[in-house]
């Protein structure tokens, strides 16, 4: 069996490898455990300790094919000085932008204050029971952390009222967001990610006049800049309409789909490996519906090269028996 970036450059088909977006976390009984006496959300994901067997919680339950590393790609604003937490029942809460003090952050001082993610990597991709498996590293599109640092928290559906007005802001903070991803994807490729994934999660809150110069120009920058270092990376622009389009400007080397996404009209589409597409709620139903929608996905894209995954990160109240179930349904096929 060829690990999962082989199947993506080499576009094998022969299997569909199968990984989950969130499969480390908060479903699992043994991450809760964790979780409660760690409160706090960032000193979790800078603890290397607790955050390497995190990520390695779910390939010691599940055959999965890969590990993605435990943190979020809000990591990325707190290296930068920007106050982040995070609240139950709410989600992430950003502090004021200080353009003049991020600004000032150095590479040095950026890799320091996150230098734990890298350590865990590093723990993770030494661990001897992941044996030919991914390490998939991972960061937040700057359109989705620029989105985040100015709205400082969630849009759900819509940016906050004069979003677009300081024009000047917006660029700076974009270059900040670009070169320092930059540094982020390089650490975490150094210390032993083979895969990247590029999460666009509020791309689809755009217009498409403005997709060129929020989401093509600077994913495009980080896409070309993962390939100069001979890793696959994969890009998730999450509720676009086009995605053809984005795959012919972008060129990631696969691309990541979510549930409300057509996906005989993506095969047609697309030329390149695909992931994903299954609905996080399938998971809540019953084993029959599980195989039924799981197959529809297995079969459309049966002789494309596909990377079984969901459309969206697995939600909490999933029982861990029903992932079970869904990686014997794909490996079985």
């Amino acid at each position: 069996m060829k690990p999962l970036h082989k199947v993506i450059i080499e576009k094998n088909c022969s299997f569909n490898p199968i990984w989950i977006m969130r499969q480390a976390g908060r479903y699992l009984p043994e991450f809760r455990e964790i979780r409660k006496k760690n409160p706090n959300f960032i000193n979790l994901c800078l603890n290397y300790d607790l955050s390497s067997e995190i990520t390695l919680q779910p390939l010691k339950r599940f055959n999965l094919d890969a590990a993605i590393i435990f943190s979020d790609i809000l990591m990325l604003p707190y290296g930068l000085g920007q106050k982040v937490e995070f609240e139950k029942n709410f989600g992430p809460k950003l502090g004021e932008l200080d353009l003049n003090k991020i600004s000032k952050i150095d590479e040095v001082d950026f890799v320091e204050k996150i230098h734990p993610i890298y350590k865990a990597i590093k723990k993770v991709s030494l661990d001897p029971s992941l044996d030919n498996k991914n390490i998939i590293g991972f960061v937040g599109a700057p359109w989705t952390l620029l989105v985040y640092m100015i709205n400082q928290q969630s849009p759900k559906k819509k940016l906050k009222e004069n979003f677009f007005k300081d024009e000047y802001l917006i660029n700076r903070i974009l270059l900040i967001i670009e070169k320092f991803l930059k540094f982020h994807i390089k650490n975490q490729i150094d210390n032993g990610a083979n895969v990247i994934q590029i999460f666009d999660s509020w791309a689809g809150l755009l217009e498409e006049k403005d997709l060129p110069n929020y989401v093509y120009t600077p994913t495009l920058n980080l896409v070309n800049y993962i390939k100069s270092l001979k890793i696959p990376v994969i890009c998730f622009p999450r509720e676009i309409k086009n995605y053809k389009e984005f795959c012919d400007i972008v060129k990631p080397d696969a691309i990541s789909i979510d549930y409300n996404v057509d996906p005989k009209k993506i095969l047609k589409d697309v030329q390149i490996p695909i992931q994903g597409g299954l609905d996080p709620k399938i998971l809540l139903s019953d084993y029959k519906n599980l195989k039924k929608e799981a197959s529809k996905y297995l079969d459309i894209f049966k002789d494309h090269p596909y990377i079984f995954n969901l459309g969206h990160g697995i939600l909490p109240e999933t029982n861990p028996e029903m992932v079970e179930n869904l990686i014997k349904i794909v490996k079985n096929y």
